[in-house]
């Protein structure tokens, strides 16, 4: 027994990597023990960097500071600056290379005598073996792809060119595999979704998006802050889940005896909780996973907003909504009209104006599917279902009136609203956390106070006056069990340790949830998830 196991690591030691039979990658390899030979160090420790590429740009940018001849004598600014080998071209006894970091790029030069390889001893005769200059070694050695670290003197050449003189390089991490071809680039999604840092070092507007949806939850986090909201972490792994409709992700902690587990599929239970402790306004930014389907809108693991606030409402939450959607629009674009281009190419400005138009959901249903819901009997908004919308008939048959007006709006209405828009509301049987509402329209069925908004045919968020009486909460946790048992798998299973802790009372509150990652995609103008997520979920290599 112990012999196999050592047969298989044996095994699995001598198992090469498909790139490692690669021509580029064997040649590079001779190269990097070359280096190690000659005693240049591929992989140093540290490296003092003196400025970021911004910083030159913003600090020396149009300022007068001196041709190539000064900045050979040293008599212009010294930078230190490291980044990523991108370009080089060979000019005598001059190269000109560009080096990339973050999103710039800066343009370097090398000269044969004073351009110096850091712990690189050129031989003091002609040799074939050994470059006779720091140059040479950079030329011969250093491939497109190493990082490197230039000391050197700012000049501008005479076409204006903001460019480094290097004086001294140092090798900072030897690359042994190509980046992709510098005229295509990347094209195939897979590769660049799976391969994002392959993505980021090839695409300028790329890491552009990923540098502002940095920006975006920095700024929703602002906004949140401002508002006296304190920032909370609660837990991924539950023993039961709640909090949306949903199927959960399952599985099993060994510390207690494999018991079932669940990850999150919102945030709302463990903050209602803190809330009933006394936290008054509370937010956390969080991932949840939910065990559905992947498409332009949705991925199994995504990142949300969640936030609560004692003694405010859904009119409440609707004001903070719309100023974090127009803090986020004045701080990217300087405006609250926003351009934005949709999938088919169309040119649209979007109003972030405040206050965002409210329609109720069945006023929605009117206005842009002219179905009057309330003068449809039971029988003949299920055969409308039936007929128009993609709902399992098993599923149908069991609906109460409210999920069938729910289902018709998201059918009929849901892509008609591009401007930013609340759809206010709901029925009672969407959610089971909601408070009534205080003004009933006097048709069938009640009606809670929630909102869902709008933007470009997508839901951005998710709103409710705050149920906190547990004995109507209750209630409607149970009727969810009842629709489970018939069928409905997505629905909430009973939390008494939540019901409980609403006994012992949870002020009145307003919630909100926002996805993040559609938040992005709106002012980032991506159409798809999978361009603001780093590494989406994807199918295993070969499947």
């Amino acid at each position: 027994m112990l012999e196999s196991a050592e047969k298989k690591s044996k095994e699995m030691q001598e198992k090469m990597f498909e790139y490692e039979s690669t021509e580029d990658f064997q040649t590079r390899l001779a190269k990097l023990e070359y280096i190690k030979s000659v005693g240049v160090e591929p992989y140093p420790h540290k490296f003092f960097v003196s400025h970021t590429f911004q910083e030159i740009i913003e600090k020396y940018e149009g300022k007068e500071i001196g041709d190539s001849e000064k900045a050979s004598s040293g008599d212009t600014p010294e930078v230190s600056i490291s980044g990523r080998l991108v370009l080089f071209r060979a000019m005598g006894k001059n190269a000109f290379a560009q080096i990339q970091s973050e999103n710039f790029r800066m343009q370097i030069m090398l000269n044969r005598d004073q351009s110096k390889v850091t712990g690189y001893e050129p031989p003091s005769e002609d040799s074939p073996e050994h470059p006779k200059s720091g140059l040479k070694f950079i030329e011969k050695k250093v491939d497109l792809g190493d990082i490197i670290g230039i000391k050197g003197h700012l000049f501008y050449t005479h076409k204006g060119e903001l460019t480094l003189y290097a004086k001294e390089i140092t090798l900072l991490c030897k690359s042994l595999l190509p980046l992709p071809d510098k005229h295509s680039g990347l094209v195939d999604k897979e590769v660049r979704y799976r391969k994002r840092w392959l993505d980021l070092i090839s695409s300028p507007d790329v890491y552009n998006t990923f540098f502002l949806r940095s920006k975006i939850v920095r700024l929703v986090r602002s906004c949140c802050e401002e508002e006296n909201f304190l920032e909370v972490e609660t837990p991924i792994i539950q023993n039961i889940y709640g909090g949306a409709n949903a199927d959960p992700f399952v599985t099993h902690l060994n510390a207690l005896n494999k018991q079932e587990m669940f990850l999150r599929i919102a945030l709302e239970i463990s903050l209602k909780k803190l809330l009933v402790g006394g936290i008054p306004r509370l937010f956390e930014i969080g991932k949840v996973f939910r065990n559905e389907g992947i498409d332009r809108t949705h991925n199994p693991e995504f990142t949300m907003l969640e936030a609560y606030a004692s003694y405010w409402d859904y009119n409440d939450m609707m004001r903070f909504q719309e100023k974090i959607f127009s803090t986020i629009a004045k701080e990217l674009f300087g405006t609250e009209k926003v351009p934005y281009a949709s999938a088919d190419g169309q040119e649209i400005t979007l109003d972030f104006t405040s206050p965002w138009p409210r329609l109720t959901m069945k006023e929605s249903i009117i206005k842009h599917a002219s179905i009057d819901v309330d003068k449809l009997s039971d029988k003949e908004l299920k055969k409308l279902v039936l007929e128009k919308c993609s709902i399992d008939p098993k599923t149908v048959i069991h609906s109460t009136r409210g999920m069938l007006i729910a289902n018709i709006f998201e059918h009929f209405v849901e892509e008609h609203l591009i401007q930013p828009v609340h759809i206010i509301d709901h029925p009672i049987e969407t959610t089971p956390l909601c408070k009534t509402h205080r003004k009933p329209d006097g048709s069938p069925g009640e009606i809670v106070e929630r909102f869902e908004s709008f933007i470009m045919g997508s839901e951005m968020s998710n709103a409710y006056s705050e149920l906190n009486d547990p004995i109507k909460q209750k209630e409607l946790l149970e009727n969810q069990v009842d629709r489970k048992e018939l069928g409905d798998q997505e629905t909430h299973p009973l939390d008494e340790e939540f019901i409980e802790s609403i006994c012992q009372g949870m002020p009145p509150a307003g919630g909100i949830g926002i996805g993040i990652d559609r938040l992005v995609m709106l002012f980032t103008n991506q159409h798809t998830i999978r361009e603001v997520i780093y590494f989406p979920l994807m199918k295993p290599k070969g499947s």
